[in-house]
């Protein structure tokens, strides 16, 4: 197990992110703080941080020294961005940092902050190919990748917050003029890198101002779900989003749900910044990534010592495993429920009794693995429990409708519940929950195959017999609990089938 602490040292906020990582669970945040620093604002024009600033910082760090202290944190690494960076004074506030406070503050680059911030987006997101774009205070970062490779990356000089000292100084935050000049600014800006344009390619934005754009819009149509991570908008969505903002007067912006107070002056500038990209781009989405700079950081540094951690290739396996894990199911439980779910279902398919896609299938021997993690919970709503983990429940590698597929076909108790659970998004048609009532159908059925988690079944198969069927089950061990519970859930494999089954157990 190691735990560590990293403090991002923005133009915008200061936050301390403490993390623990072991090899059953995966990486897990511990505490998240931020605090508004705004340290870009004292940089003068001649790029000296103004003693005020320094003063701010070293306080916050004496916080944050603490609060780590208290969780056991020792290992502290504290990154700065372009505020500091561009400090002709940085020597000085370096310097102070280490003797006041006892921290010694790397000052990473543009183009490792861009890094850092596409390695958490590879390891997190599915996407094969994309340009990601992490708006700071005082910089914006840009990369494209292929099959999860790095092909191209670059920092640009401005951020929220210097957008706002640049064009709105002394104006309302929706002056037309001010917006106009920080569109054109900005476009200018993103023309500028020439391996940008026509990449038609989804976007992934990473940071606070993404952030606040995806709940706004989330709130604005009542989205079903928790979590910005993985949700997608297209260009009509962000326009919608900038509508809302650019028509809502000042004082009224505390209003909008999803807004963060701290970004309600600054958030108008970072959706031009997002509009004038997917338009370059000519991008295919919008998707936001919960994970940036000090998760892609925290990965790096994890890796020395755990060099398989992290594999940008196996996402939602590693996802799923670390949600089993929180939830104690056992890897041997679920492997052997994923074994007999796909067994069963191969041989109903054999005998043409369901015709799904791979993709549900695959799906479906997922939420095998976790099926019914509710338990730890209540047994007593476990499938209640269950729905609602999963489907709010941040699962790396997959889109949020297969999220709530997977929760729907995990928690399956009846065709009552599952059609309850499925209203409250009401993203799948009857075709849809046929389908998923067929797949948890036979989940909840090879969940009773293993019901005493023995691992007892061996193998299993299906024959004709006159107008019935018949699955004998070959077993190793005592299977009392499986062949009645097994006899109480065939219903669900009969209402597939469409005809009477009767179970065998034989040993071998």
């Amino acid at each position: 197990m190691k735990r560590i602490g990293l403090v991002d040292i923005g133009s915008n906020t200061v936050r301390l992110v403490l993390f623990e990582y072991n090899e059953e669970t995966g990486l897990k945040e511990l505490q998240n703080i931020k605090t508004p620093a705004r340290l870009a604002r004292y940089l003068d024009e001649d790029n000296v941080m103004a003693e005020e600033g320094i003063d701010n910082l070293l306080s916050i760090l004496g916080s944050f020294q603490k609060i780590s202290e208290k969780y056991d944190v020792t290992e502290i690494y504290p990154v700065a961005t372009a505020a500091i960076r561009q400090s002709v004074n940085v020597e000085d506030i370096l310097e102070r940092t280490k003797d006041e406070v006892g921290m010694e503050i790397k000052v990473i680059t543009g183009k490792e902050e861009a890094y850092y911030g596409y390695h958490a987006v590879v390891h997190t997101i599915s996407n094969m190919d994309a340009v990601t774009i992490d708006i700071g205070g005082g910089s914006t970062e840009l990369n494209f990748f292929e099959n999860k490779e790095l092909i191209h990356s670059v920092s640009l000089p401005f951020g929220v917050v210097t957008l706002k000292s640049m064009f709105f100084e002394g104006k309302d935050h929706n002056d037309e003029d001010a917006l106009e000049e920080t569109e054109k600014y900005v476009k200018e800006q993103l023309r500028s890198v020439k391996w940008l344009a026509k990449r038609k390619v989804p976007i992934l934005a990473i940071g606070g101002s993404a952030r606040n754009i995806a709940r706004i819009h989330q709130s604005s149509v009542n989205y079903p779900i928790a979590g910005v991570h993985g949700y997608s908008m297209d260009r009509n969505d962000l326009q919608d989003v900038y509508d809302l903002l650019e028509g809502t007067k000042e004082d009224d912006l505390d209003d909008i749900d999803g807004l963060s107070k701290d970004r309600s002056d600054i958030i108008l500038p970072s959706t031009i910044v997002f509009k004038s990209l997917y338009d370059l781009v000519r991008a295919e989405e919008f998707k936001f990534s919960r994970q940036g700079l000090r998760e892609g950081l925290a990965m790096s540094i994890i890796s020395k010592d755990y060099p398989a951690a992290f594999n940008k290739y196996h996402i939602f396996r590693d996802s799923l495993m670390e949600l089993a894990s929180d939830f104690h199911i056992l890897r041997s439980e679920g492997e052997k429920r994923q074994e007999i779910a796909e067994r069963i279902y191969h041989e109903l398919a054999r005998f043409d009794f369901i015709k799904t896609g791979k993709h549900e299938k695959y799906l479906m021997k997922n939420a095998a693995h976790i099926f019914y993690l509710g338990a730890f919970i209540d047994r007593d709503a476990t499938s209640q429990h269950t729905y609602y983990i999963i489907s709010n429940s941040n699962i790396n590698g997959i889109v949020h409708e297969d999220r709530v597929r997977l929760a729907l076909m995990a928690s399956f108790k009846n065709k009552t519940l599952l059609k309850f659970y499925a209203e409250e998004s009401g993203w799948f048609d009857s075709s849809d929950l046929d389908v998923l009532l067929t797949l948890g159908s036979i989940l909840k059925f090879s969940n009773a195959l293993n019901v005493s988690n023995t691992g007892i079944v061996q193998d299993l198969y299906l024959e004709e017999e006159g107008d019935d069927m018949v699955m004998t089950v070959k077993y190793k061990g005592d299977p009392i609990a499986e062949e009645y519970q097994a006899t109480r859930q065939k219903k669900h494999i009969e209402k597939i089938m469409d005809k009477d089954l009767d179970i065998r157990f034989v040993e071998v």
